[in-house]
């Protein structure tokens, strides 16, 4: 057994789950059962939160090993989350060649491409949607899903940048904010409270504050704290940039 080989395809699988989202307790679990698989007695040692993973086994009459990846920002992407999930139980009870095992890996960890045009459109009906849900007219949710784009396009333009979350979730914000209260005045919707909560929808860190529920009754602490953290900034730049917007049209005398 090439116990080099193995760690490397361990902490690999370990890396490509937290990049699409999973939880802390899968993505250890998961290692741990492919080292277990592949005769490592002790089931190998795994650390994992949120932006990094490591990963340890002890190969007989050999140096303990180690592998650590930094983990870059990311969402979640249940499909490749799935995927993963598949083939860490095909290689558990199969067993393949450890050469083979990795080019599934890689196979499975392919990015998947999504269309421009198509995240648009989501943030339009999203965002339209929820400014409905909460009670405002259709001129409304018009309004609001003309923000859900400007939002898109401007997260788009900062994730480009290399913007840090909190940068790109102020300016997220702004954008709402500005774009909600321009189409006011034009006269397109007249509910600037609804029109606005709709729209910053697709800022709230919804899916985060669940998450470090989560990991919190899992007894992931550290994960769980960091996701906290992650969602109050977030939140912080929402209310930062919007408040920015709407504050900067009053003074110009605009009426919001």
């Amino acid at each position: 057994m090439d116990y080099d080989k193995l760690l490397t395809l361990g902490g690999e699988l370990g890396y490509q789950l937290l990049l699409s989202g999973a939880e802390i307790y899968r993505v250890e679990e998961s290692v741990r059962y492919l080292f277990t698989a592949y005769g490592v007695e002790s089931g190998g040692d795994v650390f994992a939160i949120p932006n990094c993973v490591i990963v340890g086994l002890s190969a007989p009459g050999q140096r303990p090993l180690t592998r650590i990846r930094r983990v870059p920002p990311h969402g979640t992407d249940i499909a490749k989350m799935e995927a993963l999930n598949d083939l860490c139980r095909r290689l558990c009870g199969e067993r393949p060649d450890l050469d083979e095992a990795w080019a599934r890996l890689q196979a499975a960890s392919s990015p998947r491409a999504q269309s421009p045009a198509a995240q648009l459109l989501a943030y339009f009906i999203t965002t339209g949607a929820f400014c409905l849900f909460f009670g405002g007219t259709w001129a409304d949710a018009l309004n609001s899903g003309l923000c859900g784009l400007a939002i898109g396009l401007c997260l788009g333009l900062m994730e480009r940048l290399g913007t840090n979350l909190f940068f790109k979730t102020t300016a997220g914000g702004f954008v709402c904010g500005l774009t909600a209260s321009l189409l006011l005045m034009l006269g397109l919707g007249s509910h600037t409270d609804l029109i606005v909560t709709g729209a910053i929808m697709a800022l709230v860190p919804g899916l985060v504050i669940t998450n470090f529920m989560r990991d919190i009754i899992a007894g992931d602490m550290i994960s769980g704290l960091s996701k906290l953290s992650e969602a109050l900034l977030t939140g912080t730049g929402i209310a930062l940039g919007t408040g920015l917007a709407l504050s900067l049209i009053r003074m110009l005398g605009g009426v919001v």
